[in-house]
């Protein structure tokens, strides 16, 4: 009988399971994780930035857990010998609307505490020779860094002091009682006291094994990115964002300085025909009527038809991808995106049709499943898992 029973070795279920045995030395904890290793879906598929907290509504859990995810991402990093830039963010107007849209950014980040600095255009380019603008905000906290080198040290922390991951493991059905919960898996069943799930493109399935009829759907999203050259690996200084508009729901594409040392473009947003799609042709019936059958989603799909068909177009052809970028780095040509791997996010939609906006989580008397944890996941993982945790101790009454 386990303690506790994770769910995902993705950053999230990581962080969760090494902070856990921290907290509470010597109980018996495994993890649980379908693939052979960690950090195979969201955490290894994305542009490793390190969020400074922009973007996201003052007093949510995503603008807090950020903010806080910032320091602790790179303290982590400084304790475990992890390579990390604080390179910062520009974000880059080209256009008059634009600049009003920044003055609304300007303010947000106010509201989040975020250090920042308003540059003309002048200013703009003696930072960014490369970049065109008629103004932008540099955010000096915002950093890259390896997610997977990130969780790969968690696990080994975590196991170090005595918790056990089992990989090639795959979760097929969990039986909930008032005294334990059983988890049944492809090499045999477990039981534990409690279960914590951060389970990512999988949450939804989760919480309806459980016996819930969840009011949200995972829709998949693909975001393609190209990588530039290595002629181009001193293009920019900085990451560079563009203005994102508010109406759309992602942030548009940008130029990421890699820890490589590589520069690339993207991410793009798509529909995946899979859950785990991380390529064009990949395809599943099953998921495809699954995430298509769901009213909210077709509604989200139907109120953001224009841009969903632009972001396709730019999917399909490399033209309208490239004009995007040439808004603020002209001296970026087609010949210059390269393939590169693309990622999926976990995004959960509501019955009614709305994006869910902040992180979620569903309980059960036994069990804290984690629901939607889109971007800034990856920055707010410690604070995520220290959340999960003073619930769990709250919840279940844990001395």
């Amino acid at each position: 009988m386990y303690d506790f029973i994770i769910i995902g070795a993705g950053i999230v279920g990581m962080s969760t399971a090494m902070q856990l045995l921290e907290r509470f030395p010597g109980k018996k904890v495994v993890v649980l994780e379908k693939e052979a290793s960690v950090a195979c879906h969201q955490t290894g598929h994305n542009s490793g930035v390190i969020h400074a907290g922009v973007y996201y509504t003052p007093g949510s859990l995503k603008a807090r857990f950020c903010l806080e995810g910032n320091r602790d991402t790179k303290r982590f990093c400084d304790e475990n010998a992890i390579a990390y830039q604080s390179c910062g963010k520009l974000l880059v107007a080209t256009n008059e609307l634009e600049m009003t849209r920044m003055q609304a950014l300007w303010q947000r980040t106010e509201a989040n505490g975020l250090e920042r600095y308003w540059l003309s255009g002048a200013e703009l380019k003696e930072r960014e020779p490369n970049i065109v603008g008629l103004g932008g905000i540099f955010v000096p906290s915002s950093g890259i860094v390896s997610y997977r080198q990130v969780t790969q040290a968690m696990a080994k922390r975590f196991t170090e002091a005595g918790g056990e991951i089992r990989f090639n493991t795959q979760v097929t059905g969990l039986k909930e009682s008032a005294q334990d919960i059983r988890v049944e898996t492809g090499s045999g069943d477990l039981a534990g006291r409690y279960l914590l799930s951060c389970s990512g493109l999988m949450a939804d399935r989760v919480v309806r094994m459980l016996g819930l009829q969840p009011d949200f759907r995972i829709c998949p999203f693909r975001g393609e990115y190209y990588l530039l050259p290595p002629k181009h690996n001193q293009i920019v200084n900085h990451l560079i964002y563009p203005i994102p508009d508010p109406n759309m729901p992602f942030l548009g594409v940008h130029l990421t300085r890699m820890i490589d040392g590589t520069v690339t473009v993207g991410p793009n947003a798509v529909l995946a025909f899979k859950r785990e799609g991380y390529r064009k042709t990949d395809f599943s019936l099953a998921d495809s009527l699954a995430t298509l059958g769901y009213g909210g989603i077709r509604k989200v799909l139907r109120d953001n038809l224009k841009p969903g068909l632009k972001e396709l177009r730019n999917s399909l052809f490399k033209g309208g991808y490239l004009k995007e970028v040439q808004k603020y780095c002209p001296s970026v040509g087609k010949d210059d995106l390269l393939p590169y791997p693309a990622g999926v996010r976990a995004q959960a939609v509501s019955k009614d049709g709305k994006l869910v906006d902040d992180f979620l989580f569903v309980r059960t008397p036994r069990t804290i499943n984690v629901c939607n944890a889109p971007s800034p996941a990856a920055t707010s993982a410690l604070p995520i898992g220290r959340h999960i945790i003073q619930e769990a101790i709250s919840q279940f009454q844990l001395a």
